[in-house]
Parts: C-alpha cells; structure tokens; sequence
C-alpha cells in the first residue's frame, strides 16, 4: 500500500518556487548544478528547466541505500566531476536528506575541488533524523523520519518513476 505525502502539482508548484528562488539568489551568475546519483534525477531536471539564469549540469554517484530500506555503514562516492568545478558556484542536488551522511560525504569530496561557493537543495528533507549539521539552503518539502520513494527515489532500484513522492507501509528501517 503506498499513501501519498506530495502529488505531482504540488511537487511542480514547490519545485517552481525553488527555482525562482535560485534564479533569484543566482541572477548575473551560471551556476553548476552538480546532481547526486541517482534519486536526485527527475527533481534535477524539473528544477533545471524553473531556473531561469545560464547554468551548467554535472552528475556525482553516491550510494548509502545499497540495501533496500536501510542505510549501509559506508557511503560510496564516485569520481569527481567531469566539468571542473574550481572558482565555481555549485549547487549540489539531492533527492533526500536524511542522516545526511551521504549529502555531508558529497560536500566534502567537492570541496578538494574549490569551488567559489557551494550550497544544497534537496528535494526532501528530514530534519528531526539529519545528524549533521546540515541545512540545506533549498528545501522541498520537510518531512518526519519516513521511508519515501517516487519522483526519483527508490526502494531497491524501484518506484523511482512513480510522479509523486509516497511511503509504503510495512517497509522496515
């Protein structure tokens, strides 16, 4: 059974609002978008299209859900990006925060890069579980300690093309 925390207007609508809000904050700028593999997919892309100011796209593997629902001891980080991010403001992409293990993991591989500046934006955030001192700058939707799949996140590989964001009860954390 899947009961749904966002539908896809109200994703569209939230997500246009960010990217008014980087538009905004980016204006005269190209910012790099640099997307965290693979749940940060289909809300990159949408977000891309709501910014309005030149920017560039970069991708970054990280995994911490190797496992289904629960989070493995250690976060795997790919290489670093392709498109050099030195002197650049980035702006990483993540689907979820959670731990913020894997955004933090993320983060601190980009910044041997040296970019100019470097903020978060993340589609869900869970802040009550986030132990990190994490604030993503651009927040979707907040959310309590829930496992959510759809709109890019996954449950083993799965739902990541459901439109909406949604929790499946009976899943064990």
């Amino acid at each position: 059974m899947i009961d749904i925390l966002f539908k896809r207007d109200e994703i569209a609508a939230r997500v246009a609002e960010l990217g008014e809000q980087i538009s905004a904050d980016y204006a005269g700028r190209t910012p790099v978008l640099v997307g965290a593999l693979k749940g940060c997919f289909v809300f990159m892309a949408d977000l891309a299209r709501q910014i309005t100011v030149p920017l560039e796209l970069e991708f970054i593997s990280a995994a911490s859900y190797r496992n289904g629902a629960k989070q493995d001891d250690t976060i795997a980080v790919g290489p670093s990006p392709y498109l050099p991010i030195r002197g650049r403001d980035v702006i990483v992409v993540e689907g979820v925060v959670d731990s913020g293990r894997t955004a933090e993991a993320i983060l601190r591989r980009l910044r041997l890069e040296e970019p100019k500046s470097m903020e978060l934006a993340t589609l869900i955030y869970k802040k009550e579980v986030c132990k990190k001192d994490l604030i993503p700058k651009y927040v979707g939707f907040e959310i309590k300690d829930e496992f959510v799949i759809g709109y890019g996140l996954d449950y083993s590989q799965l739902y990541r093309n459901l439109n909406f964001v949604g929790v499946v009860s009976g899943f064990d954390k």
